[in-house]
């Protein structure tokens, strides 16, 4: 998979250049132009796909399925923006300081 051309940051592109950078995106109904992976990116999307959850296992982390109440949950989400962090860590940090409440710590 080929990577673009180094470029200047959108915020110090000038509204013509912005313009040019941005025209893909003026277009509607992009994903008629999508198209399955081909052997050689999909390989490349599996090696991506290893490296991070090797990333996540090595730092201790596993993934669960829990389930939450939607109203719970939209609540969750809501803290989660207003403190500015995921809603995973919003969700660790509601366990440490139960277990911590708890003597569990």
């Amino acid at each position: 998979m080929s990577r673009k051309s180094k470029q200047k940051p959108y915020w110090e592109m000038t509204t013509e250049e912005l313009a040019e950078a941005t025209k893909e995106f003026d277009e509607e109904f992009v994903a008629d132009t999508f198209r399955p992976l081909t052997p050689e990116e999909r390989a490349e999307w599996e090696a991506i796909r290893r490296r991070l959850r090797a990333d996540h296992a090595k730092n201790g982390e596993q993934t669960i399925a829990v389930r939450v109440d939607r109203d719970l949950l939209k609540r969750c989400t809501a803290l989660a923006k207003k403190k500015k962090i995921s809603r995973d860590a919003l969700v660790a940090r509601g366990l440490k300081a139960l277990l911590a409440a708890e003597g569990e710590a």
